[in-house]
């Protein structure tokens, strides 16, 4: 027995020795394909973020003067304001639907599988193709009543809601499902042989240990609301627009994403330092509350 311990330990320090050798050839083209595709660029992104510029190659160093007309410029802020409103809608919505339809289907339902893959299906479908998809359905509806999804701001809030929960429940129910089947037995049987009954288990049990989900989901469902920028561009473009007392015209239904793209492409080459500007802080904001939210609700994950 001895001899077969030694023979084992040999044996996998000889195979080991390869897999240090060559692990830096293996490892190499991924750190450079990431410098190279993310590292450099967005340190790129930083810098023109303080230059007026029409090209790269012609970019002018001015300070903080893009960020000074970002965070003046109207439109930023309404964007911003309104994203952060749909966001934490969104965020409450898709989590409370999804968590209740994969609680749902973990009851030993009949056509369980049926059901998970129907709920998947519709995040499958291209962000743009969804847009197009939900404007003329919500086109059709609210045209019996004389008006359409791009005149009312209401509606292209709302719209935007129903379009991202039909597109995010499916993907966050798979996660809820994996967090739930990994429940402890054991402690759902404790819990009936104290007498809890299906609220109390719920709220006691079963929820505390499936925090790890739940955080996984927030953070997706949060910086999934805050970056949305195909469905907006598709559903409403922004519109309805209104003009302000100064002459600025702010369109209701922008997101952030949305805002730094029209500021980029439509407001002329002379505004490209501005949305540079906005995208860094757009970045900021995002990290800042994702990392903020991760942990929150990771200190109330239950150790297993």
């Amino acid at each position: 027995m001895k001899k077969r311990k030694d023979s084992s330990a040999v044996t996998s320090v000889l195979i080991s020795r390869p897999i240090r050798r060559w692990f830096p050839a293996f490892l190499a083209p991924m750190v450079a394909a990431f410098a190279i595709g993310f590292v450099w660029p967005f340190l790129q992104g930083i810098y023109l973020s303080f230059c007026k510029f029409r090209t790269t190659s012609d970019a002018e160093f001015i300070g903080f003067g893009n960020y000074l007309n970002a965070l003046q410029d109207p439109t930023f802020l309404h964007s911003f304001w309104y994203t952060a409103l749909y966001a934490i809608v969104s965020l409450v919505l898709i989590n409370v639907l999804a968590f209740t339809v994969a609680y749902a289907l973990t009851q030993k339902i009949k056509g369980a599988n049926i059901f998970r893959t129907v709920f998947f299906m519709p995040n499958l479908i291209g962000g743009i193709v969804l847009g197009y998809i939900w404007s003329m359905i919500f086109d059709g509806i609210l045209g019996k009543y004389g008006t359409s999804i791009l005149l009312n701001s209401t509606w292209g809030f709302w719209g935007l809601i129903v379009l991202m929960c039909w597109q995010q429940i499916g993907y966050m129910m798979i996660i809820y499902i994996a967090g739930l089947q990994a429940v402890p037995e054991d402690m759902m049987e404790a819990a009936r042989i104290d007498g809890a009954n299906r609220w109390q288990t719920l709220f006691h049990v079963t929820i505390p240990n499936v925090m790890p989900s739940i955080t996984i989901c927030m953070f997706l469902s949060l910086t999934n609301g805050f970056k949305l920028f195909d469905q907006n561009l598709a559903l409403t473009g922004g519109l309805p627009y209104i003009i302000n007392p100064d002459g600025s015209t702010v369109h209701t239904t922008e997101m952030l994403a949305l805002n730094i793209y029209n500021t980029f492409y439509g407001q002329g080459s002379t505004s490209r330092g501005t949305a540079q500007a906005k995208a860094v802080l757009f970045f900021i904001l995002v990290a800042g509350l994702g990392l903020l939210q991760l942990g929150a609700t990771r200190k109330k994950e239950v150790q297993q």
